[in-house]
């Protein structure tokens, strides 16, 4: 059976397009290996599917908990669509052994990478949608999703602020600084950004109806981004060490990580 059937089957859906669910799990190194075949790698599906999946989550979100606001709201899609959550629900349908990888990504574990399997997972989505449309996407995501939606609670999020506090005091020694950059609307309906520094790096921005919800989408902004650069960094050594590495390989690595930022998926 064709990995994209046995996905299919798995998630009990009914496919129009086999070769755009096909499409979805080819991750661009084996199309490097496989210049020539049909029909491309999936990194225009990811594109798709990371808008489809924001979507169905806000939404889904947005009707769950209607007593947040806008910077609770953006805390908690950010923790249930960051990489590590996308990578959760790709290992929950046992994406990894469905990818197609080229023989050197997959030598280096990119079927469990989360990076990777939050991409991909992205993929399937986007390729769900041009197939099936939204609403069985969001139905396959709200499936996916359920627990992660319901069990999320407030505290859960504005603990988020303590996590990065203790990351950033063993990584940089430093507290992170929270900084108004935004205050606009009347007294009744203000909206707040806040913005978030360690040091002379500025990590990211949170946007919410109080300066506290704002602060707590930013340190969620801010931790993902820390994640990432983590995983980015962890390949790189892993390769050096693997090829007996040149130091000066390795100093650049974590000379980029220290020095790049990135927002929430």
């Amino acid at each position: 059976m064709h990995p994209a059937d046995a996905l299919a089957e798995r998630l009990g859906l009914s496919v129009n397009d086999r070769d755009l669910l096909a499409q979805a799990l080819i991750h661009s190194s084996w199309l490097h290996e496989h210049p020539d075949a049909a029909p491309g790698h999936n990194e225009r599906l990811e594109f798709l599917g990371d808008a489809v999946v924001s979507l169905a989550v806000s939404e889904a979100l947005y009707r769950r908990h209607p007593a947040d606001d806008e910077g609770v709201l953006s805390a908690r899609r950010a923790a249930i669509v960051s990489t590590p959550g996308l990578a959760r629900l790709a290992t929950r349908i046992d994406l990894g052994p469905s990818l197609q990888l080229g023989e050197g990504e997959a030598q280096r574990g990119g079927r469990v990478r989360p990076s990777l399997l939050a991409s991909a997972f992205e993929a399937l989505i986007g390729a769900i949608y041009l197939d099936r449309g939204f609403v069985t996407a969001r139905r396959i995501l709200a499936r996916q999703f359920a627990t992660d939606i319901r069990s999320r609670s407030p505290s859960g999020v504005e603990d988020c602020k303590t996590r990065l506090q203790e990351i950033t005091q063993k990584l940089f020694k430093a507290t992170p600084t929270y900084t108004l950059v935004m205050e606009t609307g009347p007294d009744h309906a203000k909206h707040f950004v806040s913005q978030i520094s360690v040091g002379t790096r500025t990590f990211g921005r949170g946007e919410g109806r109080s300066k506290k919800s704002a602060e707590q989408a930013a340190a969620m902004e801010a931790l993902e981004a820390l994640r990432v650069e983590a995983q980015e960094v962890m390949p790189r050594r892993a390769s050096a060490s693997e090829t007996g590495g040149r130091a000066s390989d390795d100093g650049a690595g974590a000379s980029r990580a220290s020095s790049g930022t990135r927002g929430q998926r």
